[in-house]
């Protein structure tokens, strides 16, 4: 059986992936999320949370004995050295997760959601057979993102500047949807690019 044609599905925070996600989820498509993966593997009694609890100690845990989501946010944000020695403890786990569940697809197609393919990506990159990404005006993101975390503009900023530009996801991409409009304007866009990918599927299907 030839293995599902595989579509990366990124964009910068705020740009709306998880509503993307949900329309083609609607049709059938079989999704995996890298940050869903992430926190699963982190929950207590989880390999992730494990390594978490060894590497950095006490400090990364809540008093429930949860990771600290928050603490491990902080610092990866602020010190680079710790975000890369993170990564190296579950990036691995991740990609073992989400390799299994893609091997289940019994699909055309299915979506793997990673938020930072381009930039980090967990090594997932070179798994998708396309890149789509989800694409919306800068201001368009702080303003979402200040909806509904609470952070500040300023925050949310800094957190995209450590994310690739906008000019520059557009140019990596295969395929963009615009999601700076009204959510109505997703589903024909969702349709079109679901039968692309649909014939682009059985098109290598007849070819293997």
């Amino acid at each position: 059986m030839t293995r599902p044609l595989i579509i990366g599905l990124t964009g910068g925070i705020g740009s709306g992936k998880s509503e993307v996600a949900r329309a083609f989820g609607a049709l059938g498509v079989p999704i995996e999320d890298a940050d869903a993966v992430a926190h699963a593997i982190t929950a207590t009694g989880q390999p992730g949370h494990a390594a978490i609890h060894a590497t950095f100690g006490a400090a990364a845990l809540r008093p429930d004995g949860h990771v600290d989501r928050d603490w491990l946010r902080t610092h990866a944000f602020g010190d680079p050295a710790f975000r890369t020695r993170l990564e190296q403890l579950l990036h691995p786990i991740i990609r073992a997760r989400i390799e299994a569940a893609m091997g289940a697809w019994r699909a055309p197609y299915g979506l793997l959601v990673v938020p930072l393919l381009f930039e980090r990506g967990a090594g997932l990159r070179e798994r998708v057979d396309r890149v789509l990404v989800i694409d919306c005006p800068e201001d368009e993101q702080v303003r979402r993102v200040v909806a509904r975390s609470g952070l500040t503009p300023e925050t949310v900023q800094r957190i995209m500047a450590t994310q690739l530009t906008r000019a520059e996801r557009l140019m990596r991409a295969d395929d963009v949807i615009d999601n700076g409009g009204p959510i109505e304007a997703l589903g024909p866009q969702v349709a079109r690019l679901d039968a692309q990918y649909r014939d682009r599927a059985a098109d290598r299907a007849s070819r293997s």
